[in-house]
């Protein structure tokens, strides 16, 4: 067998000699020691704190003398900026299948083992994500996401209650578009609201207040998310169907050149490399429902809006369909074109910070 077709998790091991599995909470942290099979070879729990960090990296060094200078640490969902100055290489633990979470039970030494092991299994290790300006990017998304949320579930708070107000009301708002409804109703005097209507009326304004206040925050965010996408890297908005968001998500995701061996990686943690499905006569691919899916989704709405309106797309789409290709199919392709494309595009522009 060739080696470009050996599984990727054992070229993986090759790699590393050992592995650390970090599972963090806000008062401790929990860490397994692997070898590069993962077998288990030592635990620790120590305090989220200076001298907690530097106890764990002491309790690392004592254990990996004799084995090897490859050591990583897998650390998910979490910073790890006590271990990068102390010179030691973290990798992003990639999440274990859903289906495989709790399998095995749930405890903070299983977790540590858990992402060890993640890492062992994965197809590439990936570095961490950067600071600076990719920081800052993160922030203004998860932050337009909180926006986005606490909008949408006010106003339709709003709505369930508009649904049982009085008919004077109910008359004042109909044919009103959302923002008008919301205006209006942040000009009420709830002490003219009629019997029985005065608490309805009180969190009526309340809400519509707070609705229309959320609002401008978003347009705010949306503003400066804006600024710092065109700041960091102009050439991602100048390609068709990007938007400031969905280039923050990729830059988000992306980080840094060197962060990714190679396109492929990127795509395979976007959930974008093909999967076989071939069976018998039949050879096909189909689509992939893991990787991050904020990226996939991201990518998903940049080939949405390229099949709607990208006439080089379109002439693409109609070639493929003449060709036997069903619309999952090309949008599977068109997907990791997209995504080997931005991909070379970041790479080749490095972002500001």
């Amino acid at each position: 067998m060739e080696r470009e077709n050996m599984p990727a998790a054992a070229m993986v091991a090759d790699e590393v000699d050992a592995v650390i599995g970090v599972d963090t909470h806000t008062d401790t942290h929990t860490a397994v020691l692997t070898d590069s099979l993962g077998g288990r070879l030592a635990e620790v729990s120590v305090s989220a704190d200076p001298p907690g960090y530097a106890y764990l990296i002491e309790w690392a060094g004592t254990h990996r003398r004799g084995r090897g200078s490859g050591l990583v640490w897998a650390v998910e969902g979490a910073r790890s900026h006590a271990l990068v100055a102390a010179g030691q290489r973290v990798i992003e633990a990639p999440k274990p299948p859903r289906a495989r979470r709790r399998s095995g039970g749930k405890s903070d030494s299983a977790d540590a083992l858990a992402a060890a092991r993640a890492v062992l299994a994965a197809a590439h290790l990936v570095d961490p994500r950067a600071d600076g300006a990719r920081e800052e990017l993160r922030i203004l998304l998860v932050t337009r996401r909180h926006y986005t949320d606490t909008r949408t579930a006010t106003i339709n708070l709003i709505k369930s209650l508009i649904l049982t107000a009085d008919e004077t009301l109910r008359g004042q708002l109909r044919g009103l578009s959302t923002a008008q409804q919301l205006r209006a109703l942040a000009a009420l005097s709830p002490t003219l609201a009629p019997a029985g209507h005065l608490q309805r009326h009180t969190e009526l304004v309340v809400l519509a207040t707070h609705a229309r206040s959320v609002a401008t925050s978003l347009r705010d965010n949306n503003k400066r998310l804006t600024a710092a996408v065109t700041a960091t890297m102009p050439a991602l908005l100048a390609e068709y169907g990007v938007g400031p968001v969905t280039a923050a998500i990729l830059l988000t995701t992306w980080s840094h050149p060197g962060r990714f061996r190679n396109e492929a990686a990127y795509a395979s943690l976007g959930g974008i490399s093909p999967i076989p499905a071939s069976s018998g006569r039949t050879t096909r691919h189909r689509l992939n429902r893991g990787g991050d899916r904020t990226l996939n989704s991201a990518l998903h709405i940049i080939v949405n809006t390229r099949w709607r309106d990208d006439p080089d797309t379109i002439t693409y789409i109609n070639r493929r369909r003449a060709d036997g290709k069903t619309d999952p199919e090309i949008r599977r392709i068109l997907k990791r074109y997209t995504a080997r494309h931005l991909y070379r595009i970041m790479q080749k522009n490095t972002p500001t910070t």
